[in-house]
C-alpha cells in the first residue's frame, strides 16, 4: 500500500514560515504523489508580502480565497501589471513571468496556489528565511 494521500489537510503537512506569512504545502510528488502539478495553501500576513521573483518553466495559478492585496505579473513585454485583489479572484502567472503579492488589508491573505509542473515549490525551503514546523505544530512565527 502506498503512503501518498488522496485526502490532504493543511495539519497533514509541513509549514514553511517566511517574515512575510506562511506556505502549506497540500499535494507534491512526496503528499500525494501527483507529478504534473503541485498545490499549496498561503497565508500573506497584513501589510506584508513576497518579493519579486519568477519561476524559470513554470505556470502558476493564485486563487484568492481570503483577503485583499495587490498582486504584480508581469506582462509579455516585461512590464509590470498592477492589479487590486480579493476573494474570488483568479490570478495566472505564465511561465517564467516575473511576480509579487502584497496584502493590503487589515485580515491575513490567504491564498490556494497552483503549480504546473511540480517542483517549484521545492526551491522555497532553500530560501535564507524560510524556517519548518513538522505537520499538526502550530507556527511560531
Amino acid at each position: 500500500m502506498s503512503d501518498k494521500k488522496l485526502y490532504v489537510t493543511p495539519d497533514d503537512v509541513e509549514t514553511l514560515m517566511f517574515d512575510w506569512g506562511c506556505f502549506k504545502l497540500t499535494s507534491t510528488p512526496e503528499v500525494t504523489g501527483a507529478k504534473s502539478f503541485s498545490t499549496g495553501v498561503v497565508v500573506v500576513d497584513p501589510g506584508k508580502g513576497h518579493e519579486r521573483h519568477n519561476h524559470p518553466g513554470t505556470e502558476e495559478v493564485i486563487y484568492i480565497v481570503s483577503g485583499e492585496g495587490e498582486q504584480m505579473v508581469e506582462d509579455e513585454n516585461g512590464n509590470p501589471v498592477v492589479q487590486k485583489v480579493t476573494a474570488g479572484c483568479t490570478v495566472y502567472v505564465p511561465e517564467g513571468r516575473y511576480h509579487y503579492t502584497i496584502n493590503t488589508g487589515w485580515e491575513p491573505m490567504k491564498s490556494f496556489v497552483i503549480y504546473s509542473p511540480a517542483g517549484a515549490e521545492q526551491e522555497l525551503k532553500e530560501l535564507p528565511d524560510c524556517r519548518i514546523a513538522p505537520p499538526g505544530e502550530i507556527p511560531n512565527r
